[in-house]
């Protein structure tokens, strides 16, 4: 890089709060450029950094489907899940250091082991339509994810003895076992509160205590919302307003925010991003989070039934090489399992599943099926470069006499057509703050996301003897007990870790840290967000 575009870099950092004052200074006298800066240079970003209200912010998502829609008991695709956030609150929110903090909830009191739970709410917080906050909405809302329901949440709620009212304005929960990352749980996207009685079509109109107010809704192409006047948390939010876009192809995302369509977005192409960085008037960031590329295999059906095939495919993967081409660096590899390192739990000391030919071979043949011929459905509305990934895949496991053949399918309703539908394709998670719940949501027996359809006695009883423990270190070998049983029997092999890739106008403020557990900021990028001028 060129000394002039090192400063120009510099520079940016700078006033997009990326460095320190003291890192530019040194920076900047180490390629001998002129130290001198005016007082006005350094008070530019302060003054930036000062969130204004005003202004229209648009979004280029990736992620969106027709089929989508507002019932919090779906929200599958990042679109409706980022706009379910624009509108509705939750008792817990995690915050860009991975930390439960309280947001309806306004505190929160465990019992010695773990088993009940006594959340206080906040008075005054008022639904769009101006019914207020009680005890009776939350409890309505989390019996919506309990019994018999189709909620995707419903395996989180599963351990969920009892939730009541103690008065107006406090909520027990009582679980059938203790559980120490019970808050964390009441964070996920789907344990938005909404009013008491709302079901069915209800859901449509959006209504939540969030900070933008429902102005119109289509599934899979747009949505917008206005600034909600009375939102409880003092000035926010910062825009007037937030319009989504659906924009499956990245190509076309990139297109909309060079011209000025969008003003950020998400899953930018790997391949480029090095010159989007180079791009005048964009900010970009690599946000290490859990994202993480998943291949699920049904393991209820032939031939993955079989571990011996499903070690032949984990094998079978060049994982370093896939880092390279598919990422071009950005992540790292991964085992197999969908911890990432980013979690308190995560087992260091398995050692990386390396690519093995021979190995490959070894436990296809042991399977009876080298001459089977695999079929791998794949479309970039899995992930940006999903079929490219595909692709490399067939030709690793070719080298092991493995053959396989990538299906190209459309990238309209890939999520309902084709994941958890078609016996092996392509998938991608964002990860979870907390192992019980990634393993919960994805990997336990009656999981509604268990996309492998994946049932392992052992694997499933220690999830559950994990969960009340309160020593830290009796619970870590727990957790890696289970990364190492998910890596060597599970039926999704995770071959890499994904850095979130997104980018945004430099007229955008933001603070200094930006949340990873989600994409879009923790999905709360219309609310965190402002415009500096």
């Amino acid at each position: 890089m060129k000394a002039m575009d090192k400063e120009q870099q510099l520079r940016k950092l700078w006033r997009n709060g990326r460095i320190s004052r003291r890192q530019f200074m040194h920076q900047m006298a180490a390629l001998g450029a002129a130290a001198a800066f005016s007082g006005s240079f350094f008070e530019r970003r302060a003054h930036a950094a000062t969130p204004k209200i005003g202004g229209r912010v648009v979004l280029g998502s990736a992620g969106g489907s027709t089929s989508d829609d507002l019932d919090i008991g779906k929200l599958l695709h990042t679109m409706p899940q980022i706009c379910n956030q624009c509108l509705r609150s939750h008792l817990v929110e995690i915050d860009a250091a991975m930390t439960p903090v309280p947001e309806l909830a306004e505190s929160w009191e465990p019992s010695a082991d773990a088993s009940k739970w006594i959340f206080k709410l906040r008075r005054g917080v008022e639904f769009h339509n101006g019914k207020t906050l009680e005890a009776a909405d939350v409890v309505h809302s989390i019996n919506y994810h309990r019994g018999e329901t189709k909620s995707a949440g419903k395996g989180l709620m599963d351990p969920v003895k009892d939730v009541r009212a103690d008065g107006k304005y406090a909520v027990v929960f009582e679980l059938n076992e203790g559980n120490a990352d019970f808050p964390i749980i009441l964070s996920d996207h789907h344990m938005a509160i909404v009013p008491d009685g709302t079901e069915g079509k209800a859901f449509a109109k959006g209504i939540g205590t969030g900070p933008f107010i429902l102005q119109k809704y289509e599934p899979g192409v747009r949505f917008t919302a206005r600034r909600n006047p009375n939102y409880f948390k003092s000035g926010r939010p910062y825009f007037e307003a937030v319009e989504i876009l659906s924009i499956a192809d990245v190509n076309a995302r990139t297109s909309a925010l060079k011209s000025g369509q969008v003003d950020v977005m998400n899953r930018c192409e790997v391949k480029t991003f090095h010159l989007m960085q180079k791009v005048p008037g964009l900010e970009t960031l690599a946000l290490n989070g859990a994202k993480h590329y998943s291949i699920p295999m049904l393991t209820n059906v032939k031939p993955y039934n079989d571990n011996d095939v499903r070690l032949a495919l984990k094998y079978g993967m060049d994982r370093e090489h896939l880092l390279k081409q598919l990422l071009l660096g950005f992540g790292y590899v991964g085992n197999d399992h969908p911890i990432a390192k980013i979690n308190r739990y995560y087992a260091h000391e398995i050692p990386i599943r390396q690519y093995d030919p021979d190995k490959a071979r070894y436990h296809m043949k042991k399977a009876g099926l080298l001459d089977h011929e695999f079929k791998l459905h794949a479309a970039d509305a899995a992930f940006g470069g999903a079929i490219d990934a595909a692709v490399l895949i067939r030709e690793h496991a070719a080298k092991a006499g493995i053959n396989i053949k990538v299906v190209r399918e459309p990238d309209d309703g890939y999520w309902s057509n084709v994941w958890m539908k078609k016996d092996w394709c392509m998938s991608y998670w964002m990860g979870r703050p907390s192992e019980d719940m990634m393993f919960s949501i994805a990997y336990a027996a009656d999981a509604s996301w268990n996309e492998t359809f994946w049932r392992h006695e052992r694997f499933n009883r220690l999830l559950k003897e994990a969960r009340p423990i309160l020593d830290q270190e009796k619970r870590r070998a727990i957790y890696v007990e289970l990364q190492r049983i998910c890596r060597d029997e599970g039926g999704s092999p995770i071959p890499v870790f994904a850095q979130d890739l997104m980018a945004a106008k430099d007229t955008l403020g933001h603070a200094p840290q930006v949340a990873a557990n989600y994409e879009f900021d923790g999905l709360r990028l219309p609310e965190r967000w402002w415009f500096k001028s």
